[in-house]
C-alpha cells in the first residue's frame, strides 16, 4: 500500500520527473518504492512519472527476473524549448552534484519492510 508523502505547499525548482530520473541514474536496478519513498511520492505517481519517462523517449526498462533494469538515454533533449539544447546527461550531471552533498535519510524515513 502506498504511504502518504508530506504535503508541500507551493513550487518547487526541481520536478517529480527529474527526482525520479535521477533516483534511476544512482541506481539503474532500484524498486518503484524506494524511488517513491526516497522523492517522497506515492508508488502510483512514481509508475506513472516513469511511464511518461518512457514515453517521450528518456527511459526504457527491460525485466531481469522479478526486476526492472531502467537505461536513460543520456542524449535526449529536454522538452522544453528554453532548455535546448541541453541534454538528459547535463540535468543530471547537476542533479547528482547535488544529490551527493544530501546526508542519507535517518531509519524514520526510511520506507517499512524489505
Amino acid at each position: 500500500m502506498d504511504r502518504a508523502p508530506e504535503s508541500h505547499a507551493g513550487w518547487t525548482f526541481v520536478t517529480n520527473h527529474s527526482r525520479v530520473l535521477a533516483a534511476i541514474a544512482e541506481d539503474r536496478t532500484t524498486r518503484v518504492r524506494d524511488i517513491a519513498a526516497r522523492c517522497r511520492l506515492t508508488e502510483r505517481a512514481v509508475q506513472k512519472i516513469i511511464a511518461d519517462l518512457e514515453e517521450g523517449g528518456y527511459l526504457t526498462h527491460v525485466r531481469e527476473g522479478r526486476s526492472n533494469v531502467y537505461r536513460i538515454a543520456p542524449g535526449t533533449l529536454l522538452r522544453h524549448p528554453a532548455d535546448a539544447p541541453a541534454t538528459v546527461a547535463e540535468l543530471l550531471s547537476v542533479l547528482v552534484r547535488h544529490e551527493s552533498g544530501r546526508p542519507a535519510p535517518s531509519a524514520a524515513e526510511e520506507p517499512d519492510g524489505p
